[in-house]
C-alpha cells in the first residue's frame, strides 16, 4: 500500500524548517481561514480550533493522493501585576517589540500550541495542544532595544526568537519539546505520523 502525502499547512519559514528535521517529503499550502479570536475562549481552545480549522481547509482543496494534513497554531499569553492575563500577539515594529519585551521582565509566558493532523485516508483527526513556559530575565532598557535591533523579531508572538538571540533573554525554560515554542511539537508529531503510517525512522526504500 502507498504511503500518504504529507502536507504542511502553513506558509511559515518556521513551521517548515522544523517539519523539516523529521526527513520526510512534505509540500507546504497557506490555508485560508478567518483567524479572528473569538472573546471569551480559552488559549488551549483557540489553538486547537485553529489549528483544527487550517488542516480542514487544506485538505479541501487536495484531491488525488490521499494526505496527512498538518495543521497547527500557536498563542502567547502573560499575567500582568494586576492578576489579568492578556495574549501576546506580533508586534510588527520595533517600538511594538521593545514595549512589548519592557512589559515582560521579569514574568512568565505561557505558549500554547495547538496540533492537528488530518488523515484523509479515512475523515479522521488527531488534535492535542502542548504548552511551554518562558521565564525572562530583567535586563535594561538598553538591552532590550539592542536586542530588538540585532535580531528583529517582528513576525515572532512575544517578541523573540528563541533559537537565536532570544535566549539571552531568559532566566529558564520549563517545558517537554522545545520545538513547541517555535510553533510545531515535533515529538508529539512524530509519534502520531509513525502511528499514520509515516515513520521518520523508518527504512528509506529504493
Amino acid at each position: 500500500m502507498s504511503l500518504p502525502l504529507l502536507i504542511l499547512a502553513s506558509s511559515s519559514p518556521y513551521r517548515q524548517s522544523l517539519l523539516q528535521k523529521l526527513q520526510l517529503p512534505f509540500i507546504s499550502q497557506a490555508p485560508k481561514i478567518d483567524e479572528s479570536l473569538p472573546e471569551g475562549a480559552s488559549a488551549p481552545a483557540l489553538v486547537q480550533h485553529l489549528a483544527l480549522q487550517k488542516a480542514l481547509a487544506v485538505a479541501e482543496q487536495h484531491t488525488g493522493h490521499p494526505a496527512l494534513v498538518i495543521g497547527s497554531d500557536q498563542l502567547a499569553t502573560y499575567q500582568d501585576a494586576q492578576g489579568k492575563y492578556h495574549l501576546l500577539g506580533k508586534p510588527h515594529t520595533e517600538q511594538a517589540a521593545i514595549e512589548q519585551l519592557s512589559r515582560l521582565q521579569g514574568r512568565s509566558v505561557v505558549f500554547y500550541t495547538g496540533l492537528c493532523v488530518y488523515d484523509q485516508r479515512d475523515t479522521q483527526t488527531y488534535t492535542c495542544v502542548e504548552h511551554f513556559t518562558v521565564y525572562f530575565r530583567t535586563l535594561s532598557p538598553t538591552q532590550i532595544q539592542t536586542y530588538v535591533a540585532k535580531e528583529r523579531p517582528l513576525d515572532c508572538a512575544g517578541s523573540f526568537k528563541s533559537e537565536g538571540l532570544g535566549i539571552c533573554l531568559f532566566e529558564r525554560l520549563e517545558g517537554e519539546d522545545p520545538n513547541t515554542l517555535i510553533g510545531l511539537p515535533l515529538i508529539r508529531l512524530s509519534k502520531l505520523l509513525a502511528d499514520l503510517g509515516l515513520d521518520p525512522l523508518a527504512p528509506t526504500t529504493h
